[in-house]
C-alpha cells in the first residue's frame, strides 16, 4: 500500500505534494507515517480504496489553512500524527529566522 501512495504517476501523495506547492509550501511525510497510513487502510479493511479518505482526513485543516497564511513553508507529517489524529506540524518562517507552527526554533 506503502508502493499505491508514492510511486504511480498520479500517487496521492504526488498529488498533495503539487497542491502544496502552488501555495509555496512543501509537504513532507516520514516514511513511518507513510506505513502507519497504509496499516490503518488495513485496519478499516479498506486496502487501496481508503488511502485517499485517510489522507483527506489527516490533511484537511492544513489544506485550508495554508492558502491563506503566507509565513507557512513546510507541513509535515508524522507517524504520531497520523496514528494520533493531531494536527499536521506546520513550519513557518519570520522575519527574524525560521520557526515551527509552535513556536520553537528551527535549526539548519
Amino acid at each position: 500500500l506503502v508502493e499505491i501512495l508514492t510511486r504511480p504517476k498520479n500517487a496521492l501523495i504526488k498529488q498533495y505534494k503539487k497542491i502544496f506547492r502552488f501555495d509555496g509550501a512543501e509537504l513532507i511525510f516520514t516514511e513511518d507515517a507513510l506505513r502507519a497510513i497504509a496499516r490503518k487502510a488495513l485496519i478499516r479493511g479498506t486496502g487501496a480504496r481508503g488511502l485517499r479518505s485517510i489522507l483527506e482526513e489527516i490533511m484537511l485543516g492544513a489544506m485550508y489553512e495554508i492558502p491563506s497564511r503566507s509565513d507557512v513553508r513546510k507541513c509535515v507529517i508524522t507517524k504520531e500524527i497520523v496514528e494520533n489524529r493531531l494536527e499536521p506540524t506546520l513550519v513557518t518562517v519570520t522575519t527574524s529566522g525560521s520557526k515551527a507552527a509552535g513556536g520553537a526554533e528551527l535549526s539548519a
